[in-house]
């Protein structure tokens, strides 16, 4: 009876021994379902599209650990590609977003080391007098001082019964994979900064040259009216509006100027260098500058490539191990501990094989009453996990909405684009005829006024619009997490 036995309790103990592994043991990480939707509503065409770089975008496969190139070659700009290599190399907020990538791989490392034996050495002397009680002697037994020389070898390991130790190996990894996917989503801000700032940069330096143009011809026009008015041919009136509108030109200049130091303070900041030894050149952002086309892909690309993205799925996988940690303190763990080496009174013997000892343990400890902490840990474990995950879906949702920001705005931009060249030549056509109707005095000054005023709205506005529809681009490229790898993309089309 008691050999037919045997087998049923070994069956029992092994299946009491699985489910205690199982209930301590990190739950197995599910991922959150997310609405994604098959094509961008803004997208020129459903489905899956080709790449700048001539590669097509394919659902379903990792990719955001690839390297997202120079996609700001695509812009043709040998100044902003050196202005970023400078960001990339000296800002200070990637040096630091750096260093936590590095703090966070250590402490994967400490995790890990739990894994392995640790082994040491220990090598001292005690001098130790002990009453004669202790050596069952008479009280009062005189007993010399002595001195005990001991050098041992010492091993400890914790056997991982209930997976506490994996499951903090695990959330340390997560943690450092979520600290390597902050560091690119840093990275790719900090070069989407540049080239933003560049380009504003760049359109001030071009409103700026239209309303230098502007200031000379209200200058030449004042020159003009002071002949006509000391000629007597117009009134004091028409000389007057002629020198306000001069003066209006020039302090909507001088305004300029100071949004041009902002924008270059700016980037001197993102370079790392101190705003005063920095002066970015005059450039302004004229036809031909180069923006390319940038496809959208699918959204379910999306979920790979952006770094805050990854980020977010990284912090959800390291709180679901740390929900196996807290299980695992409801359970026994398991301590072993070795030391050999020798003991003696004088060192030169320490090292003698009748000298020799060792020891040999286990510990086993668990808690009983801990008046709900554990359970409480668990429950703060499991919300976290919660937590993650509608961060997460946040997450989500915040970069289609990016995206369809951005292609709407490229959409509504081109749009604009073909207006506003129609408007720029109709302007130009106007503000010559008035000229000349008020050259040959068939026309009042304030007639010229209103075309000349509508010219320069009309070229400032084209200039706003390049601006805006590179720095667009920038934006819908960040929106995408980065660019492509291999050459710029030879479909690049000029901005007007």
């Amino acid at each position: 009876m008691k050999t037919d036995n045997l087998p049923r309790a070994a069956m029992l103990a092994a299946l009491t021994l699985s489910l205690l592994l199982s209930a301590c043991a990190a739950p197995e990480f599910k991922q959150p379902a997310v609405a994604v939707p098959d094509a961008y509503k803004e997208s020129p065409a459903p489905g899956p599209l080709t790449a700048a770089d001539g590669t097509r975008w394919t659902p379903g496969r990792p990719a955001e650990a690839q390297s997202r190139g120079q996609w700001w070659l695509a812009f043709h700009d040998p100044a902003l590609t050196a202005l970023i290599d400078e960001a990339t190399a000296n800002n200070a907020g990637l040096d630091e977003a750096a260093a936590r990538v590095r703090q966070a791989r250590a402490i994967a490392g400490i995790a890990e080391a739990d894994r392995i034996p640790q082994v040491g050495v220990n090598v001292g002397a005690e001098r130790e007098k002990v009453s004669p009680l202790s050596l069952g002697l008479p009280a009062g037994t005189p007993i010399a001082p002595g001195t005990i020389y001991q050098a041992n070898l010492t091993a400890s390991y914790e056997v991982d019964l209930f997976g506490r130790v994996s499951s903090n190996v695990g959330a340390a990894r997560a943690d450092a994979a979520a600290s390597a996917a902050t560091l690119r989503s840093v990275l790719l801000s900090l070069q989407a900064d540049v080239a933003q700032t560049y380009f504003r940069l760049r359109e001030t330096d071009a409103e700026l040259a239209t309303l230098n143009e502007t200031v000379a011809l209200r200058a030449k026009n004042v020159a003009i009216t002071e002949r006509r008015f000391e000629l007597g041919d117009i009134g004091e009136f028409d000389l007057s509006r002629a020198k306000t509108e001069l003066s209006t030109a020039r302090a909507e200049a001088v305004g300029l100027q100071q949004q041009r130091t902002s924008n270059e303070h700016a980037l001197a900041v993102l370079l790392g260098r101190p705003a005063a030894s920095f002066t970015a050149s005059v450039h302004p952002l004229d036809d031909i500058a180069m923006v390319p086309v940038i496809p959208a892909g699918l959204p379910s690309s999306l979920l790979e490539r952006r770094p805050d993205i990854v980020t977010a799925q990284q912090t959800m996988e390291a709180s679901n191990a740390r929900i196996g940690v807290a299980r695992s303190a409801m359970f026994p763990a398991l301590m072993l501990n070795a030391q050999a080496g020798g003991e003696a009174t004088s060192f030169a013997d320490v090292f003698k094989w009748s000298s020799r000892s060792w020891v040999l343990g286990a510990l086993m400890s668990m808690p009983l009453i801990d008046g709900g902490r554990n359970r409480n840990n668990i429950t703060r474990s499991e919300a976290v996990l919660e937590e993650s995950v509608a961060a997460y879906r946040q997450h989500v949702l915040v970069a289609f909405a990016d995206v369809e920001d951005n292609l709407a705005g490229l959409r509504i931009l081109a749009g604009q684009a073909q207006q506003i060249d129609d408007a720029v030549v109709s302007a130009r056509r106007s503000a010559d005829l008035a000229q000349k109707l008020y050259d040959a005095g068939r026309t009042s000054y304030l007639d010229l006024l209103d075309a000349q005023r509508a010219l320069t709205t009309v070229e400032r506005s084209d200039v706003q619009l390049r601006g805006s529809r590179a720095v667009t681009t920038v934006a819908l490229i960040r929106a995408l997490g980065g660019g492509w790898e291999g050459s710029p993309p030879p479909g690049a089309r000029a901005v007007r």
